[in-house]
């Protein structure tokens, strides 16, 4: 018996602990509610008072007030002047209730509907009063007219310019004497010997050709021959003119860079011997280089031939090279997937070498203009494009569009605005979210699947 005494008293005191509890907690909320209008500049109140249901958190205060000053469907909300039409559950619209109350549906309050837009049954907009656009720091844009020019950057490299090139070869069979430059990249000059020979071959020509003409009654054809044999063994008609002026062989022959630049590959060394045609040296001009830049595929579209490009060098940050686009080779990178585009660009200064990486900046093509919004006012949905478009008397109506190019913090509007309109560019998806709990968007939807964009 004492037992079942001492059982009924705690469960007694646990009974009376709950109670209280909730007591405390019951009063925590009140006080919270009532002091809530003054913590913030953008208050639930204050949004409520403002414009009212224009969020769940706003709606729900407004109906725990409700109840606790009577308030019902058909009743005049002294707080804000306007009359109560009925209650719902934002997640569940279509259901009206005559009293404030939790939401039987989901774990909420239901929040009022008030007479106004949705008693005329003007839904198509959101109206937000100038005081909570201030809080909002709300910001518009106007719809302008412009030439959008797509910009793509691509990572390039930089290659020896293949149409600059020369070869330094040996025209008769000798040996090389002695080199003048003795490794690759070393820089060499227009004119600059490279290497002298010794070509035995060049001798026995030359010496049938004097003897040919110095002759008594020397044949015409015979020397004219013999001269003829001089060039194809090599020589030039300077080095000719120099035998027949000095009467003597010329047994060595000095090798001349054809042009300015370095020598990306040498064969030749001391004492080697040469055949006829054998290339010693490869030299590179460096005036002008290649850059062969990686372009994705899904960007290769907006790049024609002749697109001017911008290149800049990680040595050289502030430094911007302009060049065109050479040619787009008609080869794509299987494991990349990209496309590379030669350009060509000058090196007057030397700054651009073999091997060095550069970022390459694709400007566009394109002449004609387009509506052109900032890119930070559309709203992505998924399934399409939204913007809010601003007008007048602070309403908001989210507007469908189709979208072209974006660059430069820029977008293009194909359909769905006109020129001189504006659009939010800030805090849109407030405003968005209001829209949707208003069901526009879901009529948006509807309307876009049936026939496109909305006007």
């Amino acid at each position: 018996m004492n037992a079942s005494l001492r059982n009924t008293a705690v469960a007694a005191s646990v009974i009376a602990a709950i109670a209280t509890a909730y007591g405390f907690y019951q009063l925590g909320m009140k006080r919270g509610m009532d002091r809530a209008p003054t913590t913030t500049a953008i208050t639930t109140a204050a949004a409520t008072a403002d414009n009212p249901g224009s969020s769940i958190a706003a709606g729900e205060a407004a109906t725990r007030r409700h109840i606790e000053q009577g308030i019902k469907a058909g009743d005049t909300d002294p707080a804000t002047g306007q009359k109560v039409l009925y209650y719902r559950d934002p997640m569940v619209p279509d259901k009206h209730f005559d009293a404030p109350a939790k939401s039987p549906f989901m774990d909420m309050m239901l929040v009022p509907v008030y007479g106004g837009a949705e008693a005329t049954g003007d839904s198509s907009n959101v109206t937000v009063s100038p005081r909570i656009q201030q809080n909002l720091g709300l910001r518009t844009a106007e719809v302008v007219q412009g030439l959008l020019r797509p910009q793509a950057t691509a990572v390039g490299s930089v290659a020896w310019n293949e149409r600059d090139q020369s070869v330094v070869q040996a025209r008769a069979a000798g040996f090389i004497e002695k080199l003048h430059v003795r490794a690759t990249l070393d820089r060499v000059a227009k004119g600059q010997v490279v290497a002298e020979l010794l070509l035995p071959e060049w001798v026995a020509a030359q010496e049938e050709f004097l003897a040919v003409k110095h002759a008594a009654g020397a044949d015409l054809a015979l020397v004219a021959a013999a001269r003829q044999r001089l060039k194809l063994l090599g020589m030039n008609d300077e080095q000719i003119a120099q035998v027949e002026a000095s009467n003597t062989v010329q047994a060595r022959q000095k090798l001349l860079a054809p042009s300015a630049g370095v020598i990306a590959e040498l064969v030749a060394r001391e004492g080697m011997t040469v055949a006829p045609g054998m290339p010693l040296a490869r030299i590179n001009g460096l005036s002008s280089v290649w850059v062969l830049a990686e372009l994705p595929e899904s960007q290769a579209a907006a790049v024609r031939q002749g697109s001017a490009v911008e290149v800049r060098l990680p040595s050289a940050p502030d430094t911007v090279l302009h060049g065109t686009v050479q040619a787009l080779l008609p080869e794509v990178n299987p494991s990349t997937r990209t496309i590379k585009a030669r350009i060509e660009l000058a090196n007057p200064r030397g700054l651009l070498s073999p091997g060095m990486f550069v970022t390459v900046q694709f400007a566009g093509s394109r002449t004609d203009t387009s509506l052109l919004i900032p890119t930070e006012a559309l709203i992505q949905t998924g399934q399409r494009s939204l913007v809010m478009l601003a007008e007048a008397g602070g309403r908001f109506t989210p507007v469908a569009v189709e979208a072209g190019i974006e660059s430069g913090g820029q977008t293009e509007i194909k359909r769905g605005l006109k020129l001189g309109q504006r659009v939010v560019v800030s805090s849109q998806f407030l405003i968005d979210s209001e829209a949707s709990l208003k069901g526009i968007e879901a009529r948006l939807n509807a309307v876009g699947d049936a026939g496109g964009a909305k006007p």
